[in-house]
């Protein structure tokens, strides 16, 4: 393996440790559901697609194959960790937010996805 080689494995293996470590402390740290999320979802992502790449280039480098099982990993970590954050926003918001901390919409329903009311079953037996 050259020195160029070795140089770029150990960068991509600093940086990951480093995002790692540092979302780690992250989600020591933060105090509140919504500040937590931005450690898991983006340092430790960085840091776990910093490894992989490592990886990535270590058996590209030396073995002289592509490997797509961290290709995989990495394109898995990157579309599902902001889906995951996502979802904990939401049930989040969902729980603590009362209907007097929303802006009124000027619409019948409210903050409701829907523009009429869904009928109840007791509606369609009458």
């Amino acid at each position: 393996m050259t020195v160029i080689a070795e140089i770029l494995v150990s960068f991509f293996l600093v940086v990951g440790g480093v995002f790692g470590l540092v979302g780690s402390f992250g989600l020591l740290k933060l105090r509140t559901t919504m500040q937590r999320l931005h450690s898991p979802t983006k340092a430790t992502t960085l840091g776990v697609g910093g490894v992989l790449l490592a990886s990535m280039l270590y058996f590209l480098l030396v073995g002289g194959t592509l490997s797509f099982h961290e290709l995989l990993i990495t394109l898995f970590l990157f579309l599902t960790a902001p889906i995951t954050a996502h979802f904990i926003a939401k049930t989040y918001m969902a729980s603590n937010l009362r209907p007097t901390d929303l802006p009124e919409t000027g619409r019948d329903l409210g903050w409701a996805i829907y523009d009429d009311a869904p009928e109840s079953e007791t509606d369609d037996r009458a």
